[in-house]
């Protein structure tokens, strides 16, 4: 985040303002984390949250009926961000900047019950520069992880595990998309067993480009290339053959930064209405610089499978997707109440959301 973010993010945090969501839910703040950033939630209904520093916290019973358990350290790292947290054959995974980690986990386990394991290092030549956040997730019992680039646009990077998506296993970050800028939003489609990643897009370029992606990852042949810093949006052009081409894209600058599968056959008390079913919902951290200043939102895009229901239109970033919650920002100004980022659906079928400006996790039910 910004500096100038910064100051107004604790005004508004003391105002206690709240973002809004559709008609027909509500959004209820229940706990506030520190720099929170990626969620995952535990079958038993507890909240993990990565951030910015070098703690991840749990939330207990934050999927209860009423208020959440007060936010505690599940376990400390000495790196940071630890903002990547994910669940795999029942262990928590959490990406650091240099690593990603496995912690042993039963289920109402409130810290970590021994040392966090290391799986893979990346950013493997150590230089803390640009995107340093990794990002974790996992499908079919295979966990992945993206690793930002050092830059907004450079080739090559400084170690092969910059600008990737790469698979996790055998101590080792296999890699299976390169030149993808900052595959922050990771996630896996459990409706299908893909793995996704929405991604931020490189600065300086002409206004209103590149428009930023959400893409299937595993539909293309690997390792995907996804042409940064030469290629965008459709490619068109010399020197792009081949280049993966995204399947929804969003506005430039609009930053997504987390994103989830909302399941095909929910359960639980608090199930979306059917039109939500299979679909996607993407947080979009807007824009840190302007004017004007594109604003953050939560976004959702109806899917069929691993396919939009509305097709990319090159000529217009907004078709594939409505807005789901909003009101983070004054129209055009750097007037904002919070800046969205984590995002994930609970046992019971509502929806977790977090918050790095202000720290708020909220949760958001069906009325």
């Amino acid at each position: 985040m910004r500096p100038a973010l910064y100051a107004f993010s604790l005004v508004i945090a003391l105002l206690g303002a709240t973002p809004t969501v559709q008609s027909g839910f509500s959004i209820q703040h229940i706990a506030t984390v520190d720099g929170a950033r990626e969620l995952a939630a535990a079958p038993n209904g507890d909240l993990f949250v990565g951030t910015s520093g070098q703690d991840i916290y749990i939330i207990p019973h934050a999927d209860a009926a009423g208020s959440a358990g007060a936010p505690r350290v599940f376990a400390h790292f000495d790196d940071s961000p630890a903002a990547g947290v994910a669940f795999s054959d029942g262990a928590r995974c959490v990406g650091t900047q240099f690593a990603v980690w496995r912690i042993a986990y039963r289920s109402g386990d409130l810290r970590a019950r021994s040392a966090p394991q290391k799986l893979a290092s990346v950013r493997t030549s150590g230089m803390a520069r640009d995107h340093v956040t990794t990002s974790v997730a996992a499908a079919k019992g295979v966990l992945y992880a993206s690793v930002g680039s050092s830059c907004n646009a450079c080739r090559p990077d400084v170690d092969a595990t910059r600008a990737t998506v790469g698979r996790v296993a055998g101590g080792m970050y296999q890699v299976i998309a390169r030149n993808i800028r900052n595959a922050i939003a990771l996630t896996a489609n459990e409706n299908t067993g893909s793995i996704w990643a929405g991604v931020a897009g490189q600065d300086e370029l002409a206004a209103g480009h590149p428009y930023e992606i959400f893409d299937d990852i595993s539909s293309h042949a690997l390792v995907a290339d996804y042409g940064w810093p030469s290629c965008y949006e459709n490619h068109r052009g010399s020197g792009c053959g081949g280049v993966a081409v995204a399947r929804v894209v969003f506005p430039a600058y609009a930053t997504p930064i987390g994103a989830v599968f909302y399941p095909q056959n929910p359960a639980g008390r608090y199930v979306f209405p059917a039109k939500f079913r299979g679909g996607a919902f993407v947080t979009l951290h807007g824009s840190w610089h302007g004017p004007p200043y594109v604003a953050p939102a939560v976004v959702f895009v109806p899917m069929r499978g691993d396919f939009p229901a509305t097709g990319v239109d090159w000529n217009d970033p907004n078709k594939q997707w409505t807005q789901f919650v909003g009101g983070y920002q004054d129209d055009g100004s750097q007037q904002r109440i919070g800046r969205p980022t984590g995002i994930t659906v609970g046992p019971q079928s509502d929806i977790f959301l977090a918050d790095d400006a202000t720290g708020a996790i909220y949760r958001i039910r069906p009325k």
